[in-house]
């Protein structure tokens, strides 16, 4: 990752071909027709993967086997007529494929927006750092929030279209934990998915320059607390140049949540910001991955250098 961010696939356009695929958990049917016909309605030519409605013979927490799951993005990714792949939920399931994967196949093929949170933290760091590409922390589209909330959709759809109108992000209810202002190139995802690939082949090796993401689900105090310090002893938030919280949905009281944020984050010396609205919450901003930003906790903002997309 260069101070410049990593490169940044074309923007959508009316008529495009874009993929949904399941890369972890299984979906309800109707919940991925819904999310279908939502990007149909932005003129978009949307498709599922083969095995997007697929189950696990034996896991039923994973929508189809491994390979399945594997090939449904491998084969998105590398065909020139889909311009996106869109996750159409989180769940579990990420790490079993990511490794299964033809990266050298993955950066011959011309880059692409990926967009999906949660578990899909472990496509995104793999795609980050194995093929330098952009991505987009962002909903769901078989998710809850993405079928019901229009706030949300409709600043994806800006993201992916006309990127130039979402160089800053301004969420109403953010506020500073750490004042300051730090420049850097945007990175992270859900907290506990980063603290479980350190020490894989797509790790990175710490966030240092970087302006980290931090968010999760249902995960307690203590938990936020130890994935946390394992960032911290590990090293990986040596020279993080600032961090932006969004959403910890179910976690307990947030006057809890927000101690421990204050106590592991708060003696790193960098601006924090909370509340930045992204992830798990009732409404899902859209925050690129890998484009280089200017963070200013004390106005809440969140500044890209250049547009996310060409």
């Amino acid at each position: 990752m260069t101070a410049a961010g990593l490169t940044r696939p074309p923007r959508l356009r009316p008529g495009d071909r874009v993929a949904v695929i399941a890369p972890s958990g299984p979906l309800a049917l109707e919940r991925l027709d819904g999310g279908l016909d939502i990007l149909r309605g932005w003129g978009l030519d949307a498709v599922a993967g083969p095995h997007a409605a697929g189950r696990h013979a034996t896991l039923h927490h994973l929508a189809a086997d491994d390979a399945r799951r594997a090939a449904d993005l491998q084969r998105a990714w590398c065909d020139p007529e889909i311009a996106a792949v869109f996750a159409a939920r989180g769940g579990y399931g990420a790490q079993r494929m990511v490794d299964l994967l033809d990266w050298d196949a993955i950066r011959a093929a011309a880059p692409k927006p990926l967009v999906g949170f949660s578990d899909v933290t472990v496509l995104q760091e793999a795609f980050a750092v194995r093929a330098g590409v952009v991505s987009f922390y962002g909903p769901a589209v078989a998710g809850e929030v993405f079928l019901k909330d229009e706030a949300t959709r409709e600043q994806l759809r800006r993201t992916l279209f006309a990127p130039e109108a979402e160089r800053t992000l301004a969420p109403e209810a953010t506020m500073p934990l750490v004042p300051g202002r730090a420049r850097g190139v945007t990175l992270g995802g859900c907290l506990a998915m980063l603290a479980s690939e350190l020490g894989t082949p797509q790790a990175r090796p710490g966030a240092a320059g970087g302006l980290l993401l931090l968010e999760d689900v249902g995960e307690q105090p203590y938990r936020i607390d130890r994935a946390l310090t394992q960032l911290l002893r590990a090293g990986w938030l040596d020279g993080v140049a600032g961090i932006v919280l969004g959403s910890w949905a179910r976690c307990g009281p947030y006057p809890k949540v927000r101690e421990v944020l204050a106590d592991r984050l708060g003696g790193l010396g960098v601006p924090v910001v909370e509340e930045f609205g992204f992830g798990h919450g009732d409404r899902a901003l859209t925050v690129p991955l890998g484009v280089a930003a200017t963070l200013d906790a004390d106005a809440g903002t969140l500044t890209l250098d250049v547009p996310a997309l060409t």
